[in-house]
C-alpha cells in the first residue's frame, strides 16, 4: 500500500467502439460488417441490383403497399409478425439484456441475466463493495466505524491487546510509582478539607494538587500516544485484511513518533492559546477596576474561547493518523486534518464524541468497582472515597486501582485509536477514492465499476 497522499484516480473508458462496432453520431452503435442485401445477391423473387451510381436511385417495380415487409424482417407476402405484449404489472419482470449479457440501465426490477442486476432502479441495488478487511471498500456508516474497530480488535487481538497491555502497564506502573513515592498529596487534601485553613495555605495546596494532576496526566499522555502511534498501523493494515506482528508494527510508527510527539503537545498549546485569548479581556478589565463587569466579560470570553478551541481540536482531530499513515510532518498533518475535515465537521464531532462517550462508559464499568476494592482493602472503608474522592494513597489502594486501570486502558485504547483511523480513512474515499487504491494494494482489479455510493443515514 502506497503511504503517500497522491495516488492515481481511475481511469476513464476508451472512447472508441468496441466489439467491431462504429459509433454514429445520434444513434446506438451499428455492425461494421452487415449481411449482405437482397439487391446485391439476386436472389429469385426479389428486384435485382440496384444501380451504384451516386445517390439514392429507387427500383422502378416497387411491390403494392399491402405486401410490405415488417419492420421485423418477415418474408414478403406473409403476415406482419405481433410484437410481443408489454409485461404486466407485476414487480418481478425481466428487463432486456444489453451487451455482455447485464441488464437494461433503464429500470429492472429483479436481477437480469447471469445474475446481473438491472442498475436503473433495481430493487436489490448495485452489487456490494469488496470487504477484504474490517471495513468495506466504501464510503462508511457511523455503526460501520464502530464496528470496524472493534472487529480489529476481535481479529488481530493477540496484536492489538498485547500493545495496549505493555503500554497500560508501563504507564501505570510509573504512576503508581511516582504517586507512592513522590507525589503525596494527603497534606494537600487534608488542607483543602480544612475550613480555618489560610489562603496561602489553600493556594499552595491547589498548586501541588495541580501539578500531580498534571505529572500523572502527563505520563498517561505520553503511553497514549504511543499506544496510538502502534494500534494505527494495525488498523490500517487491517483494513486490507493484513496482519502485523508487535515488532513490525513498532518498526513502522518508531520514525515518526518524535513527530506524534510534537504534535499530540502542539495541540493542548493551542487550546490553552485559544482560552488565554478569550479571558484577557476579562482580566484587563478586572485589573482596570471593572468589578462585577470583568468577571461577566470574562466567563463570556471564556465561552467563547471554549467553543473556538473545540471547533480546532475536531477540525485537527484527524492530524494523527495523517501523520503517522502519510509520512508527514506536524504541520502538514495539520493542513490534512482540516481539507479532510471541511464540510463535514459535524459528522466527524459526532463520531468522535460517541467513542469518547463508549470509551468511558467502558473504562467507569471496569475501574469503579476496582477504586471501591481497593478502598475496602486499604483499611478506609468504602466511606472514605466516598467523602474524599480519593481514598488513601496507600500501596493497597495504589496497586488494585491500578490494576483496574490497566484493564481499562487494554480496552479502551483500541477503541479510540481505531475510530479515529477509521473515520480518517473513511474521509479519504469520500474526498480522494482512497478505495479504489485500497482494492488495488489487496489485488482487487474490477473494484470501483459498481461500487455503491454513500451509505444512507452516514
Amino acid at each position: 500500500m502506497n503511504d503517500t497522499p497522491g495516488w492515481a484516480s481511475p481511469g476513464s473508458a476508451p472512447s472508441d467502439g468496441q466489439n467491431g462496432q462504429e459509433p454514429t453520431p445520434s444513434g446506438p452503435a451499428q455492425p461494421t460488417d452487415r449481411p449482405a442485401s437482397p439487391e446485391s445477391t439476386g436472389e429469385p423473387g426479389q428486384p435485382g441490383p440496384a444501380p451504384s451510381g451516386p445517390g439514392p436511385k429507387w427500383s422502378k417495380e416497387q411491390p403494392p403497399p399491402a405486401q410490405w415487409p415488417s419492420p421485423g424482417g418477415g418474408p414478403q407476402g406473409a403476415p406482419p409478425q405481433t410484437p410481443p405484449p408489454p409485461p404486466g404489472p407485476g414487480w418481478g419482470g425481466q428487463p432486456p439484456a444489453g451487451p455482455g449479457g447485464y441488464a437494461g440501465y433503464g429500470g429492472g426490477y429483479g436481477p437480469g441475466p447471469g445474475g446481473h442486476p438491472g442498475w436503473g432502479g433495481g430493487w436489490g441495488g448495485p452489487p456490494p463493495a469488496a470487504k477484504p478487511g474490517v471495513i468495506p471498500l466504501r464510503p462508511l456508516g457511523v455503526g460501520e466505524i464502530l464496528d470496524g474497530a472493534v472487529s480489529t480488535m476481535r481479529t488481530h487481538w493477540r496484536t492489538v491487546l498485547g500493545i495496549s497491555l505493555a503500554v497500560a502497564v508501563l504507564t501505570q506502573i510509573l504512576v503508581i510509582l511516582l504517586q507512592g513515592l513522590v507525589l503525596d498529596d494527603s497534606a494537600s487534601t487534608d488542607v483543602l478539607n480544612d475550613p480555618s485553613a489560610t489562603a496561602g495555605e489553600l493556594s499552595r495546596a491547589m498548586g501541588d494538587t495541580l501539578l500531580n494532576s498534571g505529572v500523572v496526566l502527563l505520563i498517561t499522555l505520553l503511553g497514549t500516544i504511543v499506544a496510538t502511534a502502534l494500534l494505527t498501523t494495525v488498523t490500517s493494515r487491517a483494513v486490507l485484511g493484513k496482519s502485523v506482528t508487535t515488532a513490525e508494527a513498532w518498526r513502522d510508527a518508531r520514525p515518526q513518533l518524535l513527530k506524534l510527539f510534537g504534535l499530540t503537545f502542539l495541540l493542548p498549546l493551542i487550546a490553552v492559546a485559544i482560552a488565554a485569548v478569550g479571558i484577557l479581556p476579562g482580566v484587563l478589565v478586572g485589573l482596570a477596576g471593572g468589578g462585577d463587569g470583568a468577571v461577566a466579560l470574562g466567563a463570556l470570553g471564556g465561552l467563547a474561547a471554549t467553543v473556538v478551541a473545540v471547533w480546532m481540536m475536531i477540525r485537527f482531530s484527524l492530524a494523527s493518523p495523517a501523520l503517522m499513515l502519510e509520512k508527514q510532518s506536524v504541520w502538514k498533518s495539520l493542513s490534512r486534518s482540516a481539507k479532510l475535515v471541511r464540510g463535514s465537521w459535524w459528522r466527524v464531532f459526532g463520531i468522535q464524541l460517541l467513542a469518547t462517550i463508549i470509551a468511558n462508559i467502558v473504562a467507569s464499568i471496569i475501574v469503579i468497582p476496582f477504586a471501591f476494592l481497593a478502598s475496602a482493602l486499604s483499611g478506609d472503608g468504602i466511606g472514605s472515597l466516598l467523602e474524599s474522592g480519593t481514598g488513601d494513597l496507600g500501596w493497597t489502594f495504589l496497586i488494585v486501582s491500578g490494576i483496574g486501570s490497566v484493564i481499562g486502558s487494554m480496552l479502551t485504547f483500541p477503541i479510540t485509536a481505531g475510530v479515529t483511523v477509521l473515520l480518517y480513512i473513511d474521509q479519504r474515499i469520500r474526498r480522494e477514492a482512497l478505495d479504489l487504491d485500497l482494492a488495488r494494494a489487496t489485488g482487487l482489479q474490477d473494484h470501483g465499476s459498481g461500487t455503491p455510493g454513500p451509505t444512507p443515514g452516514s
